[in-house]
């Protein structure tokens, strides 16, 4: 018994040590994609949260604003085509896939799906689609799991720990905060108030490997530059309550619009590669008029915690990005859909 355990929780560090070599590679081909797509061919260099340090140096090529009216429909092209000829599971926010992976495959997952959602996640994000870093990696994460687990001929059980280790480390890698992506590990993977408990300690060990091996590469920084607070008086904590209404409210709005959204593709007679496209026209005629909706949006979420952005900018901003993400990801495209959720939330709490 203490064998088997000790075993389980070496492979759980392995597993971190890969997911966050794994981390490292689809950060590095996002910053790629983006770099190019939109620096080098429409010259938007979006802003980034303030604990990474930009990959590229922005060049001189002037705003070309249209450009983005197209750019992330040509994205989503791309990454629906490279999704549903090899890996159709592996479009959407990702999460959903890998609990269904977890509860009802018995923690199977192709061993293909990695390198799709990698690929897929770094093109639809990159070309300006609206979208979080943390599903694709979960998923990515628990790929590798999960495809240690066959190569090991273990059982089902422990292939679903390895497999939520996977996801743990993951998201503790590419948002700078292990303990959370444990947590996250363990809680996501049920709707109710659960949570996973015997998963907590492996994915602590892989969540905490992932983000050294990430980190070496890119730092130790967390991944927002946050303002000085001094907590001294009960009375400051009144605005929060009013903030939770008006988050609460956002949040309850953007899943109608999401799933409004994923549900209305779902009926248009078009090839399921195509719908990424229109999804991503759409996006950017958003973008057009707001380009902070665009990508992962992190950028914006530093400037309010500085307080540059005005009251109306950052309101229009947190529902565009609504907009923008259900248009991205519901469509069929790759991507997260929890950076967007603290883009959202960010946003409003600087307007409030």
């Amino acid at each position: 018994m203490v064998r088997r355990v000790g075993r389980l929780l070496i492979l759980c560090g392995l597993v971190g040590v890969v997911a966050g070599l794994g981390a490292i590679a689809f950060y590095w081909m996002l910053e790629f994609t983006k770099h190019y797509a939109l620096g080098a061919i429409a010259g938007y260099y979006p802003p980034g949260p303030g604990g990474e340090a930009p990959l590229f140096p922005e060049g001189s090529v002037p705003f070309h604003r249209w450009m983005l009216l197209f750019i992330p429909a040509v994205g989503g092209l791309v990454s629906g085509l490279i999704v549903y000829t090899f890996a159709p599971e592996a479009e959407g926010h990702g999460t959903d896939a890998a609990i269904s992976a977890y509860h009802f495959k018995r923690g199977e997952i192709r061993g293909r799906i990695p390198l799709i959602k990698t690929i897929a996640s770094a093109i639809t994000i990159g070309t300006g689609g609206s979208g979080g870093r943390e599903g694709p990696i979960a998923q990515i994460g628990a790929g590798f799991g999960s495809l240690l687990g066959k190569v090991l001929r273990l059982s089902t059980h422990e292939r679903r720990i390895l497999m939520a280790a996977g996801m743990s480390a993951g998201i503790g890698a590419i948002f700078h905060a292990p303990l959370a992506g444990a947590l996250f590990a363990a809680e996501v993977l049920y709707k109710e108030m659960d949570l996973e408990y015997e998963v907590i300690v492996p994915a602590i060990i892989s969540s905490v490997i992932a983000y050294a091996v990430f980190a070496v590469r890119f730092g130790w920084n967390p991944l927002f530059q946050t303002p000085g607070f001094v907590f001294e008086n009960p009375a400051q904590l009144i605005p929060y309550f009013f903030l939770a209404l008006v988050v609460a409210g956002g949040a309850a709005l953007f899943i109608q619009i999401f799933y409004g959204v994923r549900d209305y593709f779902r009926t248009i007679p078009v090839p399921n590669h195509i719908k990424p496209a229109i999804g991503g026209l759409i996006v950017g005629v958003i973008g057009f008029f707001l380009p902070d909706a665009l990508g992962t949006g992190y950028g914006v979420v530093q400037e309010a915690f500085a307080g540059r952005p005005g009251i109306l900018l950052l309101v229009a901003i947190a529902f565009a990005k609504m907009l923008t993400t259900s248009f991205s990801i519901a469509t069929g495209g790759s991507g997260g859909v929890f950076g967007p959720s603290v883009v959202i939330g960010g946003a409003l709490g600087g307007a409030i």
